[in-house]
This record gives structure tokens, sequence and C-alpha cells, in this order.
């Protein structure tokens, strides 16, 4: 579906409508967001067009600015935010982008940022296997270049590996099948 250079990884794709923006944010809190008509549309085996330009930093997320109304912020130690959407403004895709997140060596580097709904949901994996499930009503809502606050406790040496969003129920496609479950014939 792609061609990548040896030292490129694929971290995401999305299915667009054609009306949103795109949003690229890096491990160093440093995000772009540009309207996805900026991005021309290529052959399946090329390697398609830069959306930022990195200096010594890697892009962890890719979000749609309809997927949800704010941004979820979450360290590797744990530290986390919500900053609304609108206060990132469009620029033109190939940028340096804004700061979107303030590192501090309590915080460590960005392992996530997913677009949410205050009346959501997110579960925190951490690199120990522990699960906790946050409701995002209960996440503070801070500006753009700040830091955040805890949203785990971590014993040493433990960081948060990932982030989801819990599906509601009718966020979940009936037709699929579940897990375990053989179908019908």
């Amino acid at each position: 579906a792609i061609s990548l250079r040896d030292d490129d990884v694929l971290i995401g794709v999305k299915l667009t409508d054609g009306t949103a923006d795109a949003m690229l944010i890096t491990k160093n809190g440093m995000s772009i967001r540009f309207n996805e008509d900026d991005v021309r549309f290529t052959g399946r085996s090329s390697m398609g067009v830069i959306g930022m330009t990195l200096t010594d930093d890697e892009v962890i997320a890719m979000l749609l600015t309809n997927e949800g109304s704010n941004i979820l912020f979450v360290s590797e130690n744990g530290i986390g935010k919500l900053t609304p959407i609108d206060e990132f403004g469009a620029q033109h895709r190939g940028g340096k982008g804004v700061k979107c997140y303030k590192l501090m060596e309590k915080s460590g580097e960005l392992v996530a940022a997913k677009a949410v709904e205050e009346d959501g949901e997110v579960m925190l994996i951490t690199t120990e296997g522990v699960v906790i499930r946050i409701h995002i009503s209960g996440i503070s809502v801070l500006g753009r270049n700040t830091t955040g606050v805890k949203l785990i406790n971590l014993e040493k040496g433990n960081k948060v590996a990932g982030v989801t969003r819990v599906l509601d129920n009718e966020d979940v496609d009936d037709s699929e099948e579940k897990a375990g479950e053989k179908p019908e014939e």
C-alpha cells in the first residue's frame, strides 16, 4: 500500500470524508494541523508526501479533527492532559508545527495522543501489563503548551506503553463476528 524507507514505520491509516484536517503529533511535543486537501493523490507504491518536517524527533500519532473535540496527550511517565482541538490552527503541511505539550523530566516523552470527547473513556496500558480505565471527564483541560496532571501511579522502571479509547456498544459494528463465536451457516 505504501513504500517505506528502511528507518520508517507506518503508524496509522485513516478513512476520511474530504472535510477534516489531519494532525500529526511527535514524541517531543510538537504538532501540525493541515487540511487533507493539502495531501495530493499519489500511486499505491509511492512514499506519499511530507506531512511534517522533523528534527531529531518522530511522529507518534496521527488523528483527524472530526474524531473528537479534544486531544488527550499522555506521556511515558503517566502525565496527561486534554487540549481543545480548536487551540491548534491549521498550517500548510511540511512545516515544523507548534508546541502541543511541554516536556519535563517528570513527564518524559509523549507516547500517545488521541482525539476524544469528554463523555468517553480510555484505557492506559503500562510496560508491566497494568491496565487502568479512566473517564475523560476526570482529566484536566489545559492549554496547548502545558504539561498536564498525573493520570496513573507508576512503580519505578514502569512506563505507559499505550492508550486506547473504550468503544461504546453503539460504536461496535454488530455485523462483526465476536471473538470465539462461530458464524451462523
